[in-house]
């Protein structure tokens, strides 16, 4: 134990400023490796997710960013001439939209998100995976008064409206009173990835998942049914099909649609993100440089100047095998802290989704952790004991160099 006290006192923890210096550069190798790994699992879910997207014949619409959109130019009527179209040419399409905000009492006080989906893109998507419960059904008649529509609910939701239960609430999209029930509750943190930015993602777990049929979709405000447009998936058709249709558009809204198949889209995404990951890739490669020879420079300086007390401890008993123990166990502790704190600070900015009420992006798990920060933490501490290994073993290479006379000279 006194060894290892000298070491620490006298060897590593010399200088203040080296120690701050190390934790620090520590502390960002391991924060860039962290991002890096949690973008890395998060773009593969999203390749997962936009795979059953990828194959002959889908198209993904997309609003070209250069078209000038007026709102308050776009009535009802225009949109629903293009659905009209869609369905007059036999055109077969996948549609989803979010992001209406709706006042529910809830357990968590959290703001709730109503999706809205058609059954083509229920089949297509497989992402909205329940825990208990049944599946959406799509039969419906929504001209009953007394119509109960069935409906998916995350899971924060689930206390509050069990299984069976049915919810009263004004609909923003069909602007009168519905009465919804309760079917499935969903896997906790079930998302969706962007189409064109598969690292990005959002949740569902204060989100209530609407089915909508052709009856739903006529009688809808023209918000729905224009968002429905922005990312529509026509499936089974081809180019000159799709000529067609991006003409009524034109006419009929004004704006210019791009439609593309999601290898297109994959290929835009690869362009800008493997750029970003070898930036991050570089920076961590020279952050771990610099830290690398700081550490065993500062280390070897502090042993030159206590020679004396080195050797000492040499001709006392201490072996070079211990030697590889003290260090190794003081950069395991080092490392460690680091992977703490890196953990601190994951979990207060997943926590702080929660103090924002922001339910698109607030998880459940440990401290708010979800398995892709984990699985992430796991490579921060891969790196972190690669690196430990050739820190102390370079270490003790360069120390196995230095003439044991000097010290005893002294």
């Amino acid at each position: 134990m006194k060894i290892f006290k000298f070491f620490i006192t006298k060897i590593f923890l010399r200088k203040v400023i080296i120690v701050f210096s190390v934790f620090l550069l520590l502390f960002l190798m391991n924060y860039l490796v962290f991002i890096a790994a949690r973008s890395t699992v998060s773009t593969l879910q999203g390749y997962d997710e936009m795979k059953r997207l990828n194959q002959a014949g889908t198209y993904i619409a997309n609003l070209d960013p250069n078209s000038n959109m007026n709102m308050g130019e776009i009535d009802k009527r225009d949109t629903q001439n293009v659905y009209d179209y869609l369905k007059n040419n036999n055109f077969n399409y996948a549609l989803f939209t979010d992001g209406f905000i709706v006042s529910l009492p809830n357990a968590y006080d959290m703001e709730v998100s109503f999706a809205y989906l058609n059954e083509e893109y229920y089949k297509l998507s497989k992402q909205f995976k329940i825990s208990q419960g049944k599946d959406l059904d799509f039969n419906y008649r929504l001209e009953n008064n007394d119509v109960e529509i069935p409906v998916l609910i995350g899971k924060g939701l689930g206390d509050t409206y069990p299984i069976g239960s049915t919810i009263k609430v004004e609909d923003p999209v069909l602007q009168k009173q519905l009465t919804l029930k309760v079917q499935g509750i969903l896997k906790p943190n079930v998302y969706h990835s962007n189409y064109y930015s598969l690292s990005s993602k959002q949740y569902y777990n204060f989100s209530v998942v609407i089915p909508v049929n052709e009856n739903f979709l006529n009688n809808s405000s023209v918000d729905l049914q224009l968002n429905g447009l922005f990312n529509i998936i026509l499936l089974q058709t081809s180019k000159d099909k799709i000529e067609g249709l991006h003409d009524v558009i034109k006419d009929n809204l004004g704006l210019e649609f791009k439609f593309h198949n999601q290898e297109e889209n994959f290929e835009y995404f690869n362009e800008y993100y493997f750029s970003s990951l070898k930036t991050i890739a570089l920076l961590t490669a020279i952050i771990t440089l610099i830290l690398t020879c700081l550490i065993i420079w500062s280390s070897l300086v502090s042993i030159r100047l206590m020679i004396k007390d080195f050797t000492i401890n040499l001709l006392v008993g201490l072996s070079y095998s211990k030697l590889r123990k003290i260090f190794y166990g003081y950069y395991g502790l080092l490392f460690f802290i680091n992977l703490v704190v890196l953990l601190i600070v994951t979990a207060c900015s997943r926590y702080e989704l929660w103090i924002k009420k922001d339910a698109s992006f607030a998880t459940f798990g440990l401290f708010g952790v979800i398995g892709m920060d984990w699985l992430s933490l796991l490579a921060a501490l891969f790196f972190d004991i690669v690196i430990g290994i050739i820190v102390v073993e370079i270490m003790l290479w360069r120390i196995k160099k230095v003439p044991i006379s000097l010290g005893v000279l002294q």
